[in-house]
């Protein structure tokens, strides 16, 4: 048996503040020669994370330690998370690259808990800030997606699912005010798939949170778009200051009923109610089609008008009248009708133009008159 499961079941039976980190906090002792543990920042189902400085190097700069334990005390399984979390590590460091997540400065096991330290971002969360200024305008919002997209299509390229987006995991960096995005659910999504296949049967293990994961993840099937139906739970926080338990919801379909709490452009809401969507084929399946409908946003007038199919019956054109008189015209019919009368508008607008501009230029004089 492996001499670091008894440890493990020791600090499970304690409350967590009694671990060796909890312990060293505030007593100037080093743990692993390097980290002064500062204060607690967190607690969890799956361990403790705390603030610390790195005493090593030259400007001692914070840090933060995050302690996984898996519970578990077969030494093969553990073993088994061991690779997991080499592996999720490992790809949490190539994220670390982007400006809005957080780079990962060291990973290690030891005594059979798995430890990460990353980068310490100085700032508030969008869930504090929310609590001390109160709900966001829907131009704030929007900024707030736009800056976020970008990161979270960054993500899901290198094949990652952050699995827990929501306003207390987005930090507004005290710096220079930019976003970023916390607490990776990745590593954590390993060991419960440990978990699972050492205690069988078990479902009620997820990584998540209650009300910002859909219903997919909570039956550990997360994808892509899971995490867009959390980034749609944010911005419903965001616009409201309500947590998602406070809203009610269709008894028939399941949607969330948020649009009697928060009035938004049409435009926007139909955003927010395909990023939420129950049934994961009906949402958006990337962050860059969010995206594009947001930059589409200042052409949409014209787009509609450009797009209108639901012509006068007076202004028909000759070959639809038939079918006019009939009560009834086919949506493709409906589709041409308005692309011809479109392009009409457009060739009569262009000759317009074209009329005032030679109105408005001078008369040459006829060359054959110009003497040398």
């Amino acid at each position: 048996m492996d001499s670091s499961v008894p440890k493990l079941d020791s600090l499970r039976s304690h409350p967590q503040h009694q671990t060796q980190l909890g312990q060293m906090c505030g007593s100037g002792e080093l743990f692993r020669h390097r980290y002064q543990i500062v204060r607690t920042l967190g607690r969890g189902g799956f361990g403790v994370t705390y603030l610390a400085k790195d005493v090593v190097l030259p400007s001692e700069p914070f840090c933060v330690i995050k302690m996984l334990c898996p519970k578990v005390s077969n030494p093969i399984v553990l073993q088994r998370a061991c690779q997991r979390f080499e592996r999720e590590a490992k790809i949490l460091s190539q994220l670390g690259s982007h400006a809005q997540i957080p780079r990962l400065l060291d990973y290690f096991q030891m005594d059979g808990e798995f430890y990460l330290v990353q980068e310490y971002v100085r700032g508030r969360t969008l869930a504090k800030e929310i609590k001390t200024k109160g709900p966001m305008t829907e131009l704030e919002v929007k900024h707030v997606l736009r800056e976020l997209l970008p990161v979270l299509n960054y993500i899901h390229q290198n094949q990652v699912i952050h699995r827990d987006i929501k306003p207390p995991n987005i930090i507004r960096c005290q710096d220079d005010g930019r976003l970023v995005l916390i607490d990776f659910g990745a590593v954590k999504e390993q060991f419960v798939q440990v978990n699972e296949a050492t205690h069988k049967g078990s479902t009620t293990h997820f990584v998540g949170t209650l009300g910002f994961a859909p219903p997919e993840q909570l039956a550990l099937r997360a994808t892509f778009a899971s995490d867009i139906f959390a980034l749609g739970v944010t911005c419903l926080y965001l616009l409201t200051g309500k947590p998602p338990m406070e809203f009610s919801y269709d008894s028939t379909t399941g949607e969330v009923c948020w649009q009697d709490h928060v009035t938004v452009s049409e435009h926007f809401g139909k955003i927010l109610d395909k990023m939420l969507r129950v049934s994961m084929p009906e949402r958006y399946q990337s962050a860059d089609e969010i995206l594009r409908m947001l930059n589409l946003e200042p052409y949409w007038g014209k787009l509609a008008d450009c797009m209108n199919i639901q012509p006068r019956l007076t202004e028909l054109p000759d070959e639809a009248e038939l079918l006019a008189r009939n009560g009834y015209l086919p949506p493709i019919v409906r589709a041409a009708i308005a692309i011809r009368r479109w392009r009409a508008r457009m060739q009569l607008k262009e000759r317009r133009q074209l009329e005032q501009q030679l109105e408005q230029e001078p008369v040459d004089p006829d060359p054959k008159l110009i003497v040398s």
